[in-house]
């Protein structure tokens, strides 16, 4: 059986307490994961600190092709890279395959980001009395950045932090999600063959709970950055002082159809958006809002689609929706699911559980008070709710208090127009799914979603602060 170490100061260090790390899909014990304490993360931070004083002082081209080297290796190790993400989280390898995909692109894009984050000439001249000086803008990293990440896509979601921090040359402790530790420690290696400096990368493993108040209270911790639940976002946030904070939080992301839609079209795209990683992403498509018109064609393609779904071994390369992450969250589900039938809701398919889990299921008959529909599920469910007018479809999106992704279907320019106006939430995505997210776009969300912005070139704005030099010619 594997056994984890903590990653500090580019060693590998053992530790008195340890913790099982079993597979979502099988329930099988598949790592002992090193559990650190306080005093661990202290001498990581500080470790960190250290490692700033000198890291910052590289250049853009060195920071640059460590990142291009660790896009190298990546690429050299996909498979093996999936299948962690399959054997930690059962995340399909498919699926897995296109995290790594996505990964590898989003180092690539910090790489480049890299060698362009730069200021701006400010024309002094422009106010009375100045036209003697020169002024300028420069991007300083900030020092230690503890990033806090979780386990749906565990190698991105990293990527997402690590990238753009060290592009600029800042220095990372990272805390990975207690069930996705082994992708996160692999990047260790991986950023060790690619000539990342000794200290800029601490990883410890363990209780988020036991760990976090170090990790964004320290004095050396100059930045938090963290991905995950509302309720654990928001004690960070009354808890980070002045440091500068990045919050990707929860969603509950909704899709207008409008009847212009071609339906054929875009059905094995809602679904995929629905169910994949067994719905277990942030904007996961949720909620559907189509226009009563089209709404029965619409519910029974849809249904007909989630049924081709293929549920089982997230190591079998046919299977599209595996286990969810842990048996408390099926529970959770089928709660939730039994209460909306108790008050009107209608399975139109799926609702077949087993203690790890949930098959594609489709919700019709809801409410919007009903749980699956108001709260963020997290599972593979969706529920499908008919409208007469856009407005009125704009209105029910945007009753919910979470907005990060939203989208809409229709080929009316002025209705897509209207949507982008009014829908509020991060993004609203026209003519695609609500789950469509590159990673150079700016990223975060509204409300109860989130606060500040990733995507590379916006997190190194949020990981930097900016100085303006100005200098008169003449004495």
């Amino acid at each position: 059986m594997k056994e984890t170490k903590l990653w500090i100061n580019g060693q590998w260090e053992q530790t008195e307490n340890t913790y099982e790390l079993s597979s979502p899909y099988t329930g099988k014990v598949i790592a002992k994961v090193a559990k650190a304490n306080v005093h661990d993360v202290e001498r990581a931070i500080e470790g960190a600190h250290t490692a700033f004083t000198s890291f910052r002082k590289t250049s853009a081209y060195e920071r640059a092709e460590i990142l291009y080297r660790v896009v190298d290796i990546m690429r050299a190790r996909r498979e093996e890279l999936a299948h962690i993400l399959a054997d930690e989280a059962a995340k399909p390898l498919k699926a897995g395959l296109g995290e790594i995909d996505r990964t590898i692109a989003t180092y690539q894009f910090s790489a480049e980001e890299a060698k362009r984050a730069h200021g701006e000439v400010i024309p002094m001249d422009v106010a009375p009395g100045t036209q003697d000086r020169i002024g300028y803008t420069k991007r300083i990293p900030l020092g230690v950045v503890s990033a806090i990440t979780p386990f749906n896509f565990p190698f991105n979601l990293v990527a997402h932090k690590l990238g753009p921090a060290f592009a600029v040359g800042n220095t990372v402790v990272l805390k990975p999600a207690t069930q996705t530790p082994l992708s996160a420690l692999i990047m260790a290696d991986i950023f060790k063959e690619a000539g990342l400096p000794d200290g800029c990368l601490q990883i410890v493993t363990g209780s988020g709970g036991e760990l976090s108040d170090t990790l964004v209270t320290h004095k050396h911790v100059k930045k938090v950055t963290f991905t995950g639940s509302g309720k654990v976002g928001l004690g960070i946030k009354a808890k980070v002082g002045l440091r500068k904070i990045t919050l990707e939080l929860g969603s509950n992301a909704a899709l207008i159809v409008e009847p212009s839609t071609p339906l054929d079209d875009i059905i094995d795209r809602a679904v995929n958006g629905a169910f994949n990683f067994a719905g277990q992403v942030c904007i996961s498509l949720q909620r559907i809002y189509v226009h009563r018109s089209i709404v029965d064609a619409f519910t029974e393609k849809f249904v007909a689609a989630t049924n081709r779904l293929t549920l089982g071994d997230p190591f079998d390369e046919n299977t599209d929706v595996s286990a969810m992450i842990h048996p408390d969250e099926v529970s959770r589900i089928q709660q939730w699911i039994d209460d909306a039938t108790a008050q009107g809701a209608t399975v139109a398919t799926g609702g077949e559980f087993t203690e790890r889990t949930l098959s594609p299921t489709v919700m019709t008959n809801v409410t919007q008070s009903m749980r699956i529909v108001c709260e963020e599920t997290f599972a593979p469910i969706v529920s499908i709710m008919a409208y007469d007018t856009l407005d009125e479809a704009i209105a029910l999106v945007n009753e919910s208090d979470l907005g990060l992704n939203a989208g809409i279907y229709t080929n009316v320019l002025t209705d897509a127009l209207k949507a982008a106006d009014e829908i509020e939430a991060g993004a609203v995505i026209i003519n695609d799914i609500p789950t469509f997210r590159v990673d150079h776009m700016p990223y975060g969300g509204v409300k109860n979603s989130g606060y500040g912005r990733e995507g590379i070139q916006y997190a190194i704005e949020e990981m930097t602060d900016l100085k303006f030099i100005t200098m008169k010619k003449s004495f």
